[in-house]
């Protein structure tokens, strides 16, 4: 029995006038089963997926989302005391790559415009006020040398794919380059460029995608969109250019809210999927958009189980953890800048912050966040609130010695790997996740089990963009095999090996 809750779908009253009438071109004849495609996840990937079938005349799926509300992690949250209440992002918070002049635009840009979903420009690497535990200290000249170091060490990685090097670490880019941080404060700025925009440290990121990933976003030269970000404020929430658009098209019966997948049974005649209340649904074909976090934790049984070559993809990338922890205080004293980065002797305490009490933003709301990531955000979620408040105060306090600095009234941060449909925030590619793992973690299982998401995004792994794509490319691919008998899915590699074998030595005594 599907739970179906109209009011909290995409979260305004308006859903049911905004539905299309159903067309009689499309495929809506049902078999015994309960649709031909059922799309595991409500998030980017998913409505895409299921507009794209629609659009190519093929009606008869489920949006089977585990949460009361379509958006995945595009999840905000009302912050501060009552009478000066704003609408913060926990999840997605900017449009990362926009356009430029008439080139090609991100997707994400082009829903927000379409929805009117109010975002603004971020300066994140030209308005920034640097700090250290002993109050202001001026290293800009440091920030702005690091930036050139990851530029130098992007084009670096081409060289590398030209010569047909092995792929290596950031770690090791940067000690190559003779660029690996020697003090404090080009140890954050380094953070900056790499933490923080990977979630993981540069021994943690593959050298060569993290080139490619920055370049098919940013860098125009390459294919990419533009090198500017726009932060989302509409106080609709980001996730209104995906409820906004799913209204365009859905109808009440093609979505089963709060249903949380638990066994996943497959075969070349097709898939049962399980729910946590017992309920069954039947299908052709299976979507997968689940966040692979979940997929490496295990929570989702599949019968049988995954073969090695799927297990061992999913199991090679990693998830990150980003974490935005918000502050609202009476009345702003901190800086005027968007940005500032704060250096403490201990890598990765409380770096990044940025001001939402900005004339760009929301003038006088008293808000600003500090954003961890990696094993620190894992740190902070095992620790109560208030510890990790008095800490963060800490920081705010050695940053502004010399005045009183006043406890928040308003505190939040969301732990997104304690979380059971997330278990972390974005995927990233590691130094041993080699591309034949990237087409696995794509790849068919039976041509009934199909995967999508930001994850299985070569090209834009991490981002909103890349979830929008996938779903995409996916969809479009499931359609051929609903429409006719030209269904081959996607192949697969049965083993993974490296560029170059290891000399034979023996392991084992």
């Amino acid at each position: 029995m599907r739970q179906v809750h109209l009011a909290v779908l995409l979260g305004f009253a308006a859903f049911a006038t905004a539905l299309p009438s159903p067309s009689t071109t499309h495929y809506n004849h049902r078999s015994t089963k309960d649709a031909k495609v059922l799309i595991l996840g409500g998030g980017v990937a998913g409505v895409i997926a299921a507009r794209t079938l629609h659009r190519k005349g093929i009606d008869d799926f489920l949006i089977v989302e585990a949460r009361d509300e379509l958006g995945g992690r595009m999840q905000n949250y009302t912050f501060g005391v009552p009478g000066k209440q704003y609408t913060i992002e926990l999840g997605p918070n900017w449009i990362q790559g926009t356009q430029t002049g008439s080139g090609p635009t991100n997707p994400i840009l082009t829903l927000a415009r379409k929805h009117h979903v109010k975002n603004e420009y971020n300066d994140l690497y030209g308005n920034i006020t640097t700090y250290d535990y002993n109050g202001l200290k001026d290293y800009q000249n440091i920030f702005d040398t690091s930036i050139d170091q990851f530029t130098q060490i992007v084009v670096d990685a081409g060289e590398r794919v030209k010569l047909q090097q092995v792929d290596l670490g950031l770690q090791s880019a940067y000690g190559i380059a003779s660029a690996t941080p020697k003090n404090i404060y080009e140890a954050v700025c380094q953070y900056y460029q790499i933490d923080w925009e990977c979630k993981f440290a540069p021994d943690q990121n593959s050298w060569i995608a993290s080139a490619w990933n920055n370049n098919f976003t940013f860098d125009v030269d390459m294919g990419g969109f533009s090198d500017e970000n726009n932060l989302c404020i509409d106080q609709r929430g980001f996730k209104t250019i995906i409820q906004a658009e799913a209204a365009e098209f859905l109808q009440p019966e093609q979505v089963s809210l709060n249903s949380v997948v638990t066994t996943i049974a497959y075969s070349g005649d097709g898939v049962t999927v399980t729910l946590e209340n017992s309920t069954t649904l039947t299908a052709d074909y299976v979507l997968c958009t689940f966040s692979l976090g979940v997929l490496q934790h295990g929570d989702i049984a599949f019968k049988p189980d995954l073969p090695s070559w799927k297990t061992e993809a999913i199991q090679s990338m990693v998830m990150a953890t980003y974490t935005k922890i918000f502050l609202q205080f009476e009345e702003n004293f901190w800086f005027d800048t968007e940005m500032a980065i704060y250096a403490d002797k201990e890598r990765g305490r409380y770096p990044v912050w940025q001001s939402l009490d900005h004339v760009k933003f929301f003038p006088g709301s008293g808000l600003v966040f500090v954003t961890v990531t990696g094993d620190f955000s894992l740190r902070i979620e095992g620790m109560e609130d208030s510890d990790v408040q008095e800490e963060v105060m800490e920081v705010l306090r050695a940053m502004y010695p010399n005045i009183t600095v006043p406890d928040p009234v308003a505190f939040h941060f969301k732990r997104w790997n304690a979380d059971p449909l997330f278990r972390g925030s974005y995927s990233n590619w590691p130094p041993s996740f080699l591309p034949g793992h990237a087409e696995n973690l794509r790849a068919t299982v039976d041509k009934s089990l199909w995967f999508a998401g930001e994850a299985t995004s070569l090209k834009y792994y991490g981002f909103l963009h890349g979830a929008y794509f996938e779903g995409l490319n996916a969809a479009k691919e499931i359609a051929k095999c609903v429409e006719g008998p030209a269904c081959t899915g996607r192949e697969h590699l049965n083993s993974v090996v490296d560029a170059s074998p290891y000399p034979f030595v023996s392991i084992t005594p």
